[in-house]
């Protein structure tokens, strides 16, 4: 904005505000207040028609290019893996040159499609999206009539403001009588202003708004039957389509599902989908030379021995020796009971635990029973986070390691979902990512 501009907005300010909030004297015409509103409903649905061509436009050039990219992406799946060192089968030469070749064919068709379909997209960027865009250009000429107007309404009503100002004071002075003059002349002069912009308006945009009418109807007309040829040659190419790998005798559903096989229930076989471990202390090594012998479980499975002698493992032949193998990040932990200070940790847990608990000697005896409590509620059980755990859904509650966890409800065993509460927050977590204080 120049100068000249900022300094008549300024003076437009005080009869800006009182027009907007419908203070004092303020001209309204309601014919050109109609044909404002029907003009600003002309400017909004012609951005729309621009807006809504154009990304028809891109949408169908977009979905050609993502089918390619599509058989692009499935050929490299499909292009054997062997010689990688993450592959455990890198010896052996694998592939899928059927599938390989239907992609290559598909990837043929969709580009033969695209050129095909290319004039027809050139039509909607001329014929539809271009004449938009010039009816968007009028419409900014009329906008600036219209803000023209505008502006000499401001004046005129300014002018008006202070003419009627100077003829209300009763006693007028000279200096008075050459304002009330030069203000009689200002009025009539923002009068003719006024008038010219506004019978203007008045008299053209419903001219403007026939000629809109006359403007849109071969817009549509051309966009339908473009939509139309791209469609026919759309469906028309498509269902031309013999690619010998694809089985379209049977029904979209069930050749999927003979496709696919059992490999959904392979998938969720693997450990690596259950949980998802964010850092924290990692479990040592169970197995192994840095391992002690394989825990034994009692029948709750939740006990384990570390380095019990053979005779003392003889004496309880109701336990029995398992080896752990599931697939869960953490592995399973114990707490201490019955006083026994043989009974502890897993080494699953961490090898340096049962090393640091040698190096300190024997167990200390275990305290003096606690006092009853007093009260009837029952004391709130509380467990430290050995590892961080991220939500994995809904309902779920995250922790980091060292964590203080109020717990809520016990699960069966440390291998089952626990519930408990944290910083104001309540959720669900593995139980054995934490240890009972």
């Amino acid at each position: 904005m120049s100068l000249k501009g900022f300094s008549k907005a300024a003076v437009r300010a005080p009869q800006t505000f009182k027009q907007r909030f419908n203070i004092g004297d303020n001209t309204k015409d309601a014919v050109y207040i109609d044909a404002e509103r029907r003009f600003q409903e002309l400017e909004k649905e012609t951005k729309k028609l621009h807006d809504e061509s154009k990304k028809y436009f891109d949408a169908i050039n977009g979905m050609l290019d993502h089918q390619i990219e599509f058989s692009k992406a499935i050929a490299e799946i499909y292009k054997p893996i062997s010689g990688r060192v993450s592959d455990p089968t890198s010896l052996v030469v694998e592939g899928n040159p059927e599938g390989i070749q239907a992609c290559e064919e598909y990837e043929s068709i969709v580009q033969e499609l695209k050129a095909t379909l290319q004039p027809e997209l050139e039509m909607i960027q001329h014929r539809v999206i271009g004449p938009a865009d010039e009816l968007l250009t009028v419409i900014k000429v009329v906008q600036k009539s219209t803000l023209k107007r505008q502006h000499k309404q401001l004046d005129y009503d300014r002018r008006r403001a202070t003419l009627k100002k100077l003829q209300d004071k009763k006693e007028k002075s000279l200096k008075d009588e050459k304002a009330l003059y030069k203000a009689e002349m200002e009025v009539e002069q923002a009068t003719q202003d006024f008038n010219y912009f506004n019978d203007l308006l008045k008299d053209e945009l419903p001219r403007l708004f026939h000629l809109e009418r006359e403007f849109i109807r071969p817009l549509f007309q051309s966009f339908y039957y473009m939509q139309l040829n791209v469609f026919y040659t759309l469906h028309e190419r498509m269902q031309s389509i013999d690619i010998g790998y694809f089985d379209l005798t049977r029904d979209i559903e069930d050749a999927f599902e003979l496709k696919r096989g059992d490999i959904k229930d392979q998938v969720e076989g693997l450990a690596i989908v259950k949980f998802k471990s964010t850092g924290g202390k990692r479990p040592g090594p169970r197995y192994g030379p840095g391992a002690n012998r394989p825990a034994i479980e009692g029948p709750s499975g939740r006990l384990a021995i570390e380095g019990r002698k053979s005779s003392d493992a003889s004496s309880t032949p109701s336990r029995r020796q398992t080896l752990d193998t599931g697939g869960s990040p953490p592995p399973a932990y114990t707490s201490f009971a019955n006083g026994d200070s043989g009974m502890g940790r897993a080494n699953s847990t961490g090898g340096n635990w049962g090393a640091a608990a040698k190096a300190k000697g024997a167990a200390p005896p275990p305290p003096k029973p606690k006092p009853a409590r007093l009260g009837g509620a029952p004391a709130i059980e509380r467990a430290e986070a050995l590892y961080d755990y991220e939500a994995q859904a809904a309902g779920d509650l995250s922790f980091s390691t060292g964590d203080v966890i109020e717990i809520t409800q016990r699960g069966a065993s440390e291998n089952e979902w626990w519930s408990g509460k944290l910083n104001g927050r309540e959720g669900q977590f593995p139980g054995n990512y934490i240890r009972v204080l």
